[in-house]
């Protein structure tokens, strides 16, 4: 089969695309601003990438064409199409889908190679989560395959396969395990479900649910609504773990549920029948099941929130026959995800180095719990310069421009870049005084971050974008 992906640049459109290659399927594609390192990625595995929507790919003729998220019926000032080739598609009858339910129908529940989906869906920690469980179950000999919003560490890669079945296997409806990121946000201009409804788990993980993606949702209730849509598809010998202390997610199971549930938490709420909660720090914790140790994590990995996300990928391993403590003892060895407190570089000064990290952290709760899991790291003296900028479509509406102050409490001393934004950050971080700065460009923010830094100092840079290049700048800078 030959597909053709619009928005072939995307996270998840990459990652399929690179499952779409493996499976001997010809892949090609076209983004607007064609970038490394998605670009490097896919052309390494021989797939041609096209600049931009043009109408003259049509000459392409492939067997069915896959739709990013990116792609609309838009029109620009003049009255024509942002994307001709999507109208060109509509124009002509040809074939097309959205990639998750290509995903769904070739990969997730082909016939030939039935898999048992474990979907990892949440506000916060998906990308973590489904790091972690796919190594769980790669150590524990499973080989699975997977598809991440991000690139785990342990395995270099953003998506593969994993093991096919044998002919045995298939024979007796013997399914090998596929984890898969779930994302709530929309599936396609023609298509306004979620994308996690089209993945149909037999496993799936319920993390954390928090008002998002205010360009699409209008309240916390049409998200839970979508949360539901998601545990209507699991079979009842399936499993849905549950943090056990979100009102939000209880709210959704209220709605009704299925199948059998597994909770997970730090409170005793998680403590009561096929509950699951932790014991210790955040770097060395015994995992509880029924409230006896079952297993210890002993990591480098910083936060309460990443003990939550291992307690959810320990018991959904659980559902295929992985013992806690080898799961437990898997994620000593966890390397965690790339952009995920991932130490950038050093700077030398007498008196101890600058350091200065990357994070994906961009809704408040996600800097909140990222700059907690730092401090609780490096102790109370150390200082913490957080520089993040509100780059989501939530936060670029300014609907959680007021939690930003709440959300920073931990840093010493904070840095906003103000570029693009409709709302007035000056005055949104005024609760901080002093501590807060703004600036409109990186160049201004990186010249406010080198003037207050001292020796010893740790440099969070929080966003979901490239930041501009704010890393390796900040670092040059410094060393001068």
């Amino acid at each position: 089969m030959h597909i053709h992906i619009l928005g072939i640049c995307g996270t998840f459109m990459g990652g399929l695309a690179a499952l779409a290659r493996e499976a001997g399927h010809k892949v090609t594609g076209c983004d607007a601003g064609v970038y490394p390192p998605m670009s490097d990625q896919l052309r390494s595995l021989g797939i041609e990438l096209i600049e931009g929507f043009d109408a003259d790919q049509m000459r392409l003729n492939p067997d069915v064409y896959v739709i990013g998220n990116v792609v609309s019926r838009a029109r620009l000032a003049d009255g024509s199409p942002k994307f001709p080739l999507m109208e060109a598609i509509l124009e002509s009858g040809a074939t097309y889908t959205s990639g998750p339910q290509w995903l769904a129908e070739h990969v997730l529940h082909h016939p030939s190679q039935p898999r048992h989906v474990l979907a990892v869906a949440g506000t916060h920690g998906k990308t973590t989560t489904t790091s972690m469980l796919a190594w769980i179950l790669q150590a524990a000999g499973l080989e699975p395959g997977f598809l991440v919003g991000g690139v785990p560490m342990n395995f270099g890669v953003s998506a593969r396969l994993g093991r096919l079945s044998s002919d045995a296997e298939v024979a007796a409806h013997q399914r090998t395990p596929f984890v898969i990121e779930a994302d709530e946000y929309d599936t396609a201009f023609f298509d306004k479900r979620s994308k996690f409804v089209h993945y149909h788990p037999r496993t799936a993980i319920l993390n954390n649910l928090e008002f998002d993606h205010a360009d699409i949702f209008d309240n916390l209730a049409a998200i839970e609504r979508q949360f539901h849509h998601l545990v209507r598809t699991v079979p009842g010998s399936g499993r849905v773990v549950v943090n056990a202390d979100e009102d939000s997610l209880q709210r959704v199971l209220d709605q009704g549920c299925w199948s059998g549930v597994a909770k997970f938490g730090v409170s005793a709420n998680a403590q009561g029948p096929n509950g699951w909660s932790v014991q210790g720090e955040p770097n060395n914790f015994a995992v509880l099941h029924h409230g006896q140790e079952v297993g210890r994590v002993q990591w480098d990995i910083t936060g309460v929130h990443n003990q939550l996300n291992a307690l959810a990928a320990i018991a959904a391993a659980e559902h295929l026959g992985v013992s806690p403590a080898q799961a437990a003892a898997s994620l000593t060895e966890f390397q965690n995800v790339r952009r995920r407190m991932e130490v950038r570089g050093t700077v030398a000064r007498a008196g101890g180095d600058i350091t200065v990290y990357d994070d994906f952290a961009h809704h408040p709760t996600a800097i909140r719990t990222t700059v907690d899991g730092l401090r609780r790291k490096v102790g109370p003296k150390a200082r913490i310069l957080a520089v993040f900028e509100p780059r989501s479509n939530t936060m670029k509406l300014g609907t959680m421009k007021s939690q930003l102050p709440w959300s920073l409490e931990d840093a010493d001393l904070a840095f906003c870049h103000s570029g693009g934004l409709d709302w007035d950050a000056v005055e949104a971080l005024s609760p901080m005084g002093a501590r807060a700065s703004v600036a409109g460009s990186v160049d201004e923010v990186i010249a406010q971050v080198v003037t207050a830094a001292q020796a010893g100092d740790h440099v969070l840079c929080m966003s979901n974008g490239g930041f501009g290049g704010i890393h390796a700048k900040l670092l040059a800078a410094l060393a001068k």
